[in-house]
């Protein structure tokens, strides 16, 4: 369980991602990649529950990779074992036991450092990762039906760290709207960085303020975790009030 992750942080931090840099490339850390379930599970509590990716995603030298479903499970684990780069997947543990898909018996890799448009829009930018995606993609049918004409397009980052800027801001300049949602607190999470890229490059195209639907800042709960969790209803909150403004 990434939970349990923290008595490894200094020889992932302090050695693996720098060990190809300290030695000019000359060495690296032998494609190492790192597998641990994450998030909730819906009865895990404050161990067994919680998302430290945006604490290694503050690390040069890792990569940081979240998948949603099997099929990307396994394309974003098979180029991570041949990438030099130590690589760090946190697999949704939830989806262990709730996703069902085909997956090819071939080996076959999906980019790392490269977004996904799940759903092209043209009113708003709807950005997550891992299991949230399902969440955002219930809002965004809730928000389509109670709002004809309006349309999400909805992003998958797959990786965190190098993260595909590009492919936001490209859609962000055409929507002037992004909300983006994770289950990790919000206080330095990941969505404040890809919130402050964004109004770097988009400034003058932002029609509203970034939203942002994330975990609350506390420990993760157990009896209350249906009121810390970034749900469908707060991220169709969080878009009508960004359509709104």
């Amino acid at each position: 369980f990434a939970d349990y992750i923290f008595p490894a942080f200094d020889q992932i931090v302090n050695e693996a991602a720098k060990f190809r840099y300290r030695s000019g490339n000359e060495f690296n850390a032998g494609g190492l990649t790192i597998r641990t379930p994450s998030s909730a599970v819906g009865h895990g509590g404050h161990y067994h529950s919680q998302s430290p990716e945006a604490l290694f995603a503050h690390i040069p030298g890792l990569k940081v990779v979240v998948p949603r479903s099997a099929v990307q499970a396994k394309g974003l684990l098979l180029l991570a074992i041949r990438d030099p780069n130590p690589t760090i997947v946190f697999e949704p543990k939830i989806l262990y036991r709730s996703a069902v898909e085909q997956v090819p018996v071939d080996d076959f890799m999906l980019p790392l450092s490269q977004a996904e448009i799940i759903k092209p829009g043209k009113d708003v930018t709807v950005v997550g990762y891992g299991s949230q995606i399902y969440a955002l993609e219930n809002a965004i049918q809730m928000v389509e039906r109670d709002m004809p004409g309006v349309s999400c397009e909805l992003i998958d980052l797959r990786t965190i760290l190098p993260y595909d800027a590009e492919t936001i801001v490209q859609s962000v300049n055409k929507t002037g709207r992004l909300v983006i949602a994770h289950e990790a607190p919000r206080t330095q999470g990941f969505a404040a960085e890809l919130a402050a890229e964004v109004q770097e490059q988009c400034f003058l195209r932002l029609e509203s303020p970034i939203e942002r639907v994330c975990g609350l800042t506390v420990p993760h709960p157990l009896v209350f975790e249906r009121f810390y969790m970034p749900c469908a209803v707060r991220t169709y909150e969080a878009i009508k009030r960004s359509l709104s403004y």
